[in-house]
């Protein structure tokens, strides 16, 4: 796995500039665009900061397969409620959310 492509494949999906990125992750600009440029991967700290600010896991990062999806613990609480309810209010929840 290319570990720069996939930062950077990351930050295109959520069509996010690398300052904004480096901002998330409590990185300077300079430090994450050197990294990019030079296509040097990270340190352990570094990809840890950056999956913070992805919102994944290392173990998402690293995940190659994308058919398998990891579930964070905050979505398991909403589909076990969500599960919960009658059909009638999961489809009211669902057309909530899209608009």
């Amino acid at each position: 796995m290319n570990i720069i492509k996939r930062i950077d494949d990351l930050r295109k999906e959520r069509n996010w500039s690398v300052n904004f990125l480096a901002m998330e992750a409590g990185l300077t600009q300079s430090t994450l665009s050197s990294m990019l440029m030079r296509n040097t991967p990270p340190k352990l700290d570094t990809l840890q900061s950056l999956c913070d600010a992805f919102g994944i896991t290392l173990a998402q990062f690293f995940l190659e397969d994308e058919s398998v999806e990891i579930v964070s613990e905050q979505e398991k609480k909403l589909l076990a409620e969500f599960r919960k309810l009658p059909a009638q209010k999961q489809s009211a929840l669902l057309s909530l959310i899209k608009e």
